[in-house]
């Protein structure tokens, strides 16, 4: 048979998907009989299609990884940077640069294959052998073997080890958590869905990886290997995602050095041989221009800044596996979360067991523990949460007699239970089912009454209002059973109504005050669930959230990415989306130029989790789901991200911090002997010495990653502002550019100093404005209103010392500098006064927001 069916598999919905089929005609199109296929046929479909198991991506080379790591902008020019300075003779820059490149290459290479390991977490989430029917009889089949056209054999307890649909159910109950991300247990039955359009609405379908946990079916597999869901979610994390806001950003930063260090190259060297200056002498100047210009130890920086904003987020609880998400969760301003275990407890509770007039009753709840407590094979979530609700409350000691399981003909348990001579029959099942066959109640004083139309309709009423909330309802009813031994199929006649449990997943005490710091952050929380849209409302009202709109899956399966682009920034509400919907949502709002976060912890989230700037997981979470995050909370808790929220800003705001005043002081210093090498006689300074300014001043700014920051730095998120980086460029670089002229003319027409005096003075110069100035800038606020950190402190007037010690050391000769007198160092003290005065002024506009 040709594979017509995988056109019409879900992900491409053409044709409908293989649910809205019938068995008989899936049986039909599959070649297959219910008997199973016969072994030379399986083999043939096995050799065609291929075994089913998730295919496993190749790894991309480590050469051409690493080559691809090198073609970024930054490390470009640090590695051009390292080539010039070695060509110049400074042997010292050259390791330093080439050091620094190596190691946060070498840093970023440690999380490499991410997608790799999450396919691998897929695999093992998988069964590795069912029962499956060959020529009528059942054997033992490892899971790769299976084709489609197989009918398998399905028991509590066992995971589904492809797609496809039932055949035969007998009571038969699912977990699809991982996969629609509802926590409920699901019945499964024989019949096609045609209306339904997400596999959380497939009744008579079963999908890989989810788990049988009560009663037993028999599949007829449509899908295997990667056309399963799991097989599409797998390969979509196979897929390299798009650039995070970090990698964006610093892209946009090496291209403005790049540009900047190409115009001031071309520039000098244009000049100076219109000028008639010595070839070599102008060309080794120029390239000392280029790596004066680059900010050598940007990528150190920037490592040390994450790394230590990654162990102060350990301590938040919090594991950063990506460093460089730690900067995308501070720029973060849209934050997308599954419901369940983020929102909920992820747990079901027992929270109402009304009687007939709607109020609590504890008979109620006790006779549903009992039903529970004695109910064979493996308990669902309703039952455990029953028998929860009961323990450590005054029981009395039943005994079990008999049980009638669940099947889904019934829709319910019966189980008959004696206590000191009393014997009862207690039944739970569906409402619907429970209240046909009553036709009494028992009343809160133990009287029984008729269940007349008006009582039914009020029984009615209050199971659909509970409903509506999103509430979980079971119906409980029972009757004296004083002679029986066995429940038989005229048992259950004459049933007496009890009433109602209720259950929820409730949502977690601690979420609203997270969600409101969050969006006191400046982040607009997005809920996106596979559950229904009714319980979604119901959630975020009793939480109290500020979301406005709702989109289904349906819906957004109507929307193209355009229309879903325009839709999503006025919609908070995501209700009934797929996996593959949870991506296009994430999709759409990066579009928009949102910085987006995601956070989940099942299987279903975590395409949308690879697919997001910053991926977040739970310690709880499925090993899928944690292999594609790039932060694991070890707290299930909002309030934990809202605190990796705050050092996220704080490791971008002292990264910028460097960038700002590396940027601004190179770029005015490399201005400044631009421009004067073009009127003075002699070069400002030597090559060496523009090489030994830049790396003192590097080494003198190591600190910065230990610093506070500001407290509107952490109060809304900020990203990558190259316009406001290049005002800030333009008008401290500049800045500083008129102090250097003012201490050229101060040394050549006051002072009349020789050229390695006037080399040595205004080396001192320009070291002291460009590392005291740190200490203006670091900040918006007045300089003197905050207090740098120690480590800050120590590097930056370490770096200090060694420039104002350098023309005093014995060697100073061998590197054109000869030691200035006192008066011109005075001079040159008020000069740098002066300088920080003004630049406290001038900051407030080149640090204020571009519009």
């Amino acid at each position: 048979m040709s594979r017509t069916l995988a056109a019409s598999s879900p992900s491409s919905g053409t044709g409908g998907a293989f649910w809205q089929y019938g068995p008989e005609a899936l049986l039909t199109r599959l070649d297959s009989a219910r008997e199973g296929l016969a072994e030379a046929e399986a083999d043939a479909r096995l050799s065609r299609d291929g075994p089913n198991e998730i295919g496993e991506t190749a790894r991309r080379h480590i050469l051409v990884d690493l080559l691809h790591r090198l073609a970024n902008p930054l490390v470009a020019i640090l590695l051009v940077a390292a080539a010039i300075a070695g060509f110049t003779g400074d042997l010292a820059s050259f390791l330093i640069i080439l050091a620094v490149v190596i190691l946060s290459t070498l840093l970023d290479m440690v999380q490499e294959h991410r997608a790799q390991a999450t396919a691998a977490a897929l695999k093992r989430s998988i069964a590795l052998h069912a029962t499956v029917l060959r020529d009528g009889d059942p054997i033992e089949l490892p899971v790769s073997a299976i084709v489609a056209g197989d009918v398998l054999q399905l028991r509590a307890g066992d995971l589904v080890p492809a797609d496809g649909i039932v055949l035969e159910a007998n009571g038969a109950q699912v977990n699809e958590a991982l996969l629609t991300g509802e926590p409920y247990p699901v019945e499964k039955r024989v019949g096609p869905d045609p209306n339904a359009s997400t596999p959380a609405e497939a009744s008579g379908a079963l999908f890989h990886g989810t788990s049988v946990i009560a009663g037993t079916a028999t599949m007829l597999v449509v899908e295997t290997g990667a056309r399963t869901r799991f097989g599409a979610i797998a390969q979509s994390l196979a897929a390299a995602p798009a650039p995070t806001a970090f990698e964006r950003g610093i892209h946009k930063l090496g291209m403005l050095i790049a540009r900047l260090t190409i115009f001031l190259v071309l520039f000098v060297l244009l000049a100076h041989l219109a000028l008639g200056r010595p070839p070599l002498q102008s060309f080794l100047f120029a390239m000392a221009l280029a790596v004066g210009l680059t900010p050598e130890l940007l990528p150190m920086i920037m490592t040390v800044s994450m790394a230590r904003g990654a162990q102060r987020m350990a301590s938040a609880k919090v594991v950063v596996k990506r460093l460089s998400a730690i900067h995308d969760l501070g720029e973060m301003d849209v934050l997308c979360t599954d419901k369940t275990g983020t929102l909920t407890e992820a747990r079901i509770t027992l929270v109402g067991h009304p009687g007939i007039d709607g109020k609590d009753d504890d008979r109620v709840a006790e006779l549903a523990a009992i039903n529970a407590r004695f109910e064979t094979g493996l308990k669902s979530p309703l039952d455990e949460a029953l028998i929860t609700h009961m323990t450590g409350r005054p029981q009395v000691n039943w005994t079990k007699l008999d049980e009638r399981p669940f099947d889904f003909e019934r829709r319910r348990v019966s189980v008959l239970a004696e206590h000191e001579g009393e014997r009862i029959e207690i039944v739970k099942g569906a409402p619907e089912t429970m209240l046909s066959l009553c036709r009494q109640a028992r009343d809160r004083c133990g009287a029984l009454v008729t269940i007349d139309e008006a009582l039914r309709s009020r029984l009615i009423a209050l199971h659909d209002e509970r409903a509506a909330q999103g509430l979980r309802l079971l119906g409980i009813a029972w009757k004296p059973a004083p002679d029986q031994e066995r429940i038989g199929d005229a048992d259950e006649d004459g049933l007496i109504f009890a009433g109602y449990c209720v259950f929820v997943d409730p949502p977690k005490t601690s979420a609203a005050d997270a969600v409101a710091r969050l969006e006191a952050a400046g982040i607009r929380i997005k809920v996106i669930s596979g559950d229904a849209g009714a319980v979604v409302e119901h959630l975020v009202a009793s939480l109290a959230l500020p979301v406005e709109g709702l989109l289904t899956g349906e819906e957004i399966g109507k929307l193209d990415d355009a229309a879903l682009a325009a839709r999503v920034d006025s919609v908070d509400l995501f209700a009934r989306v797929t996996p593959d919907q949870k991506v296009r949502v994430v999709r759409a709002l990066r579009a928009r130029g949102h910085t987006v976060g995601f956070m989940g912890d099942g299987i279903n989230d975590a395409p949308a989790i690879h697919a997001a700037d910053v991926g977040l997981s739970v310690d709880g979470a499925t090993d899928v789901a944690r292999e594609a995050a790039d932060m694991i909370l070890l707290a299930p808790d909002l309030g934990v991200l809202a605190d990796g929220v705050v050092e996220g800003r704080r490791t971008y705001a002292n990264i910028m911090k460097y960038i700002r005043m590396g940027t601004s002081s190179n770029f005015g210093n490399m201005l400044t002997m631009a421009l004067a090498s073009l009127v003075l006689p002699f070069l400002p300074l030597t090559a060496v010495q523009v090489l030994l300014n830049n790396l003192i001043y590097d080494l003198s700014q190591i600190g910065i990653p230990f610093d506070s920051a500001d407290a509107s730095d952490l109060a809304r998120p900020r990203g990558w502002d190259m316009p406001g980086l290049v005002r800030f460029t333009a008008i401290m670089g500049p800045l500083s550019s008129i102090f250097d002229i003012a201490t050229f003319v101060l040394l050549l027409k006051v002072f009349h100093v020789d050229v390695a005096t006037f080399r040595s003075a205004w080396f001192i110069e320009s070291m002291a404005t460009q590392i005291l100035v740190v200490f203006v800038i670091r900040t918006a606020r007045p300089a003197w209103t905050g207090r740098a950190h120690i480590a800050l402190v120590v590097t930056a007037l370490g770096g200090l010392l060694a420039a104002l010690a350098l023309p005093f050391l014995p060697f100073a000769s061998f590197l054109d500098f000869a030691p200035p007198s006192g008066m011109v160092l005075g001079a040159i003290a008020l000069l740098v006064a002066a300088y920080l005065a003004i630049s406290e002024v001038m900051k407030r506009f080149a640090l204020r927001p571009v519009s």
